[in-house]
């Protein structure tokens, strides 16, 4: 196996990975923050009030344990364990094992084992290649993500994703339901063991206004923004809420510029300490330095 093979398969996890926790923390959200439009009769009544609440009672909790599924296309198939934080930025550490795709196959043939422990710190992430990744860049394991770089090596569309990044929590599924001028209670149903009120919406990108929607126009500019960067037309999204109004469960639903995407999300243990430290200095390489090792971007 060439090595610039087994540092293709890393480089391109690192990017797929820090898509995943997009998705699995927080998805398409809003911007930052908390405050929406008073509830309206446009924009779903008395149900706008009630998410309302459940978005704030879970953006103040700052941190949780989760466990969920991702499908993105052809290219990524994965699931993701671990806690995760949100008090200053997004912060956590998850356990992150690519089941199909093609970025599975290819990992395998790089020699891993197709599961990578992730790291994400407020600026930055970090995540650890293996064994058979680290034989090709210096016997260095891990590979630091600045999330800056990101808006360097993909211009309006990298700005879009590193504020996303940063501002990933698990209330920004809320917001994509207030943004959805259809949104609705469909009832009472059990999710492991807990009691929980079900909501669901759905948002047509074209067809979104600040008048169907409970978001301020600030935040749906935000949010439109997002959603066409990344190519999705359509988007369903639905919660579980328990009785203190705290997310239990998510899913999001859509396609998107890769094609189909799918992510199942599971929350738990509120309020969960979220240690996180940086990997060794010396058991680390950048990830722009790996990027110029790459055939046609620099020496491999």
């Amino acid at each position: 196996m060439r090595t610039s093979t087994v540092r293709r398969a890393g480089t391109g996890a690192v990017v797929a990975a820090l898509m995943t926790v997009v998705a699995a923390c927080g998805g398409q959200g809003g911007g930052s923050g908390t405050e929406t439009k008073p509830a309206t009769k446009a924009a779903g009544a008395s149900h706008v009030a009630a998410l309302q609440q459940v978005g704030k009672k879970t953006g103040t909790a700052q941190s949780a344990r989760i466990e969920g599924t991702s499908t993105m296309g052809g290219t990524v198939s994965m699931k993701q364990t671990g806690t995760i934080g949100w008090a200053d930025g997004l912060s956590g550490s998850l356990t992150v094992t690519y089941t199909g795709g093609t970025m599975a196959e290819a990992l395998r043939q790089g020699g891993g084992d197709g599961s990578v422990r992730a790291r994400y710190l407020k600026d930055e992430y970090y995540a650890d290649m293996g064994e058979a990744f680290a034989k090709t860049v210096g016997g260095k394991r891990w590979i630091r993500y600045a999330y800056e770089d990101v808006a360097k090596l993909g211009g309006a569309a990298g700005d879009v994703l590193r504020e996303q990044v940063r501002n990933s929590t698990p209330e920004q599924g809320v917001k994509a339901l207030l943004a959805a001028g259809d949104v609705r209670k469909v009832g009472q149903e059990d999710v492991r063991g807990v009691s929980t009120t079900r909501y669901s919406g759905t948002v047509d990108v074209a067809g979104l206004t600040a008048r169907d929607s409970a978001l301020d126009d600030r935040q749906l500019a935000a949010f439109k923004e997002q959603l066409t960067t990344a190519g999705i037309t359509t988007q369903t999204v639905d919660i579980w809420v328990d009785k203190d109004d705290l997310l239990v469960k998510k899913t999001e639903r859509g396609e998107s510029g890769i094609g189909a995407f799918d992510s199942t999300v599971f929350y738990s243990d509120y309020g969960t300490e979220v240690p996180v430290e940086k990997p060794p200095a010396a058991d680390t390489v950048d990830f722009l330095d790996v990027l110029k090792r790459q055939p046609g971007i620099g020496p491999s």
